[in-house]
């Protein structure tokens, strides 16, 4: 039940919820507080002191606003609201003071901190802080840490905020980092020198309120003044991402999150963050047309003529990668069709039924796990297939959430209860059936692509569905392809899968890199980086990445988003709809659009749930045939969490990151 109350702040008179703090209370009102410890998805520490507010009526001293409740508050003698100043003279003075000790240690390091011109401890000393100072004695140092090749660490800048140390054993789950000593001798740390486990540990440079934790990767290469800032969407797994894209002329500089609330809050995985590097390398900037056995530069009439000369009078199917946005997914499936072919977008052979929105996408969506009490995964392994998702998962566990896997045993970084890892541990929880108490419980069940990916993949989507109708749950379908929702939209699949498309003479592969073409049938490979499916390819046509164009891209539970474009290809690599347009000519049936807006109110026409943009569509259960469930253990669909795809196979960072988990995973050896 709501407890309403009201309060004056600035003589302002508002009404809040009484479990608010004063801090929120403030925001609401529409007033700032400046902070630096206190962060509304981390527990409140209340250790800065830089909040501080002086409530009337109250002790004759300030009171830090993130740490006091509303209902905290006495009303007046003749029970008037309580009254909160913010800005008289005593906080005033309040503030001065603690900024003066916060900066007693603090360097002078802003000319050479990549945290200047976005650094919280500078803007806050600028309008809260003096102009001078009376500490005359020498500074304090720390030694630095090291956390691994993605946070580079100062500490001796660091304020003891201890948001990094919130973050990494709240939402990442991991306890490596923690506070030792007292006083002048009080220092962050991490336990034994250990470097960071975890694939979310880049949000702590985005927290850090100051320059001790900034982006190794990215120091010292620019400013945030030279960047240019361009909101999109991340595509490095199903979950789409809010993100913002920093690119200084051509290259794109850095990844930082947008605040999404029904995504991703504002987190974002580590390969999501710093992958940036893979674009820069591998790139595929001119057309190649195999001549001889030997791939041979060509102009784009050479290469267009060559695709049109190989597709006459043969049978032609497409496939559409997982990084393909919807626009050129749904140009390819009209092109090929248009010739007679078929086009297939489940190119790891999952079992997603055609047409079945409520199967292939579920029925929940995000934002159901935080307030879900049980939690049902099977044969998915969120920390590796959707970090952001796991660390949602792990919030609602802390909230008293049971959640329980079937799958092989991992660490997800919080408990659950292993109900096995076969089809017969599935078939075990399908029994079970639901009592009265469970199907009054808000729960959901989350299925990964593993556990799609053998022939009895229907069976156990069946099995899912039927756990989730005994128990009341929410479905929702664990992708690993960003693309693979929107081209299940625009159906881009045929009956036989993947088994039509290698019964083709002329396959035309759209950015599929995980896939292996037999020898046999002529390939045309159009995507950006120079992988698996350029080695294979006859002629290849160099595409835009997501960064380069704007495209459409459906996540993991059917929203649709856009991805904006943030720079140029290089060289003469273009948008991947206009490639397809321009063959469309070459080929003699010319698709009916001369433009992106022309593109989408075609598509938009043909499903017209991909125009409501960041909206969640609801979707009809249509349960599928139950079948037998086969002898199968469930695997897991991501290998490598950091080399998923070819823009991470391009990065060196993420190179550097695999070997790094592969050798921490190795058992020790005792010495002999």
């Amino acid at each position: 039940m709501s407890d309403i109350r009201k309060i004056v702040i600035d003589g302002t008179e508002i009404e809040v919820d009484g479990a608010m703090t004063l801090i929120q209370a403030c925001e609401v009102a529409g007033i700032e507080v400046p902070r630096f410890c206190y962060h509304e998805r981390l527990t409140i520490a209340g250790n800065c002191r830089m909040c501080l507010v002086e409530v009337v009526g109250g002790p004759p001293k300030p009171a830090a606003s993130c740490a006091m409740q509303v209902r905290d508050l006495r009303p007046g003698p003749e029970g008037q609201a309580p009254v909160v100043k913010t800005n008289s003279p005593m906080v005033k003075k309040a503030r001065e003071g603690v900024m003066e000790f916060l900066l007693i240690n603090h360097p002078l390091d802003c000319p050479i901190c990549d945290q200047g011109g976005e650094c919280d401890l500078q803007d806050q000393a600028m309008a809260y802080g003096v102009d001078f100072s009376r500490f005359r004695e020498a500074k304090r140092a720390t030694d630095d840490l090291d956390l691994g090749p993605l946070v580079e660490t100062h500490m001796t800048r660091c304020i003891s905020c201890t948001r990094c140390v919130r973050f990494t054993s709240e939402v990442a789950g991991i306890l490596q980092m923690g506070q030792t000593g007292r006083g002048e001798d009080a220092e962050i740390t991490t336990y034994l020198g250990e470097t960071l486990d975890s694939n979310m540990q880049g949000n702590i440079i985005d927290l850090c309120p100051v320059g001790a934790l900034v982006s190794k990767p990215y120091a010292f290469t620019a400013r945030p003044w030279e960047l240019s800032k361009t909101e999109s969407i991340d595509v490095m797994d199903a979950l789409g991402s809010s993100i913002r894209v920093d690119t200084k002329g051509r290259e794109v500089m850095r990844f930082l999150p947008r605040n999404h609330d029904g995504v991703n809050e504002e987190w974002i995985s580590d390969k999501t963050r710093f992958v940036w590097d893979g674009l820069r390398r591998q790139r595929l900037d001119q057309p190649y047309v195999r001549v001889d056995g030997k791939l041979k530069p060509a102009t784009w009439p050479e290469a267009l003529s060559a695709v049109a000369e190989a597709m006459k009078d043969k049978k032609v199917a497409g496939i559409v990668g997982d990084l393909a946005p919807v626009e050129a997914a749904f140009a390819l499936k009209q092109l090929i069709e248009g010739q007679g072919g078929v086009v297939e977008c489940r190119t790891d052979n999952a079992r997603l039924p055609e047409g079945n929105r409520g199967a292939y996408v579920g029925t929940a969506s995000i934002e159901d796990i935080d307030t879900a009490k049980r939690i049902l995964l099977i044969g998915t392994n969120p920390r590796d297939e959707s970090p952001v998702l796991n660390a949602r998962i792990r919030k609602a566990w802390t909230n008293g959430c049971d959640v329980a896997l079937v799958g092989p045993e991992v660490n997800l970084t919080y408990e659950y209860t292993h109900m096995g890892d076969d089809r017969a541990a599935l078939q075990k929880v399908l029994d079970m059936g639901g009592s009265d108490e469970i199907r009054d419980t808000p729960s959901m069940v989350i299925i990964g692509q593993g556990a799609l990916r053998e022939a009895d993949g229907y069976a156990v989507l069946a099995a899912a569905q039927q756990i989730a109708e005994n128990t009341n749950s929410g479905l929702l379908v664990l992708h690993t392809a960003a693309s693979r929702v929107g081209a299940m939209d625009i159906g881009a699949t045929c009956k036989r899968g993947m088994a039509a498309v290698g019964n083709a003479g002329v396959i035309y592969n759209l950015g599929a890199d995980e896939v292996d073409i037999a020898e046999g049938p002529f390939v045309i490979y159009q995507g950006s980086h120079g992988d698996r499916g350029a080695h294979r390819a006859d002629v290849i046509l160099p595409g835009a990445a997501y960064t380069e164009e704007s495209g459409l891209f459906v996540n993991t539970e059917g929203r649709p988003q856009l991805a904006q474009r943030a720079g140029f290809a290089p060289g003469e690599a273009k948008e991947n709809w206009a490639i397809l347009r321009a063959l469309s000519a070459e080929v003699g049936a010319t698709l009916p659009y001369d433009s992106l807006a022309q593109l989408r109110q075609a598509l938009v026409a043909s499903v017209p749930h991909l125009a409501k943009i960041d909206q969640v569509p609801e979707n009809e259960v249509q349960p599928i045939e139950p079948d037998a469930l086969g002898k199968a253990s469930f695997r897991p669909a991501v290998a490598d969490f950091y080399l998923s795809n070819p823009i991470a196979r391009a990065s060196e960072l993420m190179a550097e990151l695999s070997a790094n988990a592969k050798a921490r995973n190795q058992k020790p050896m005792a010495a002999e």
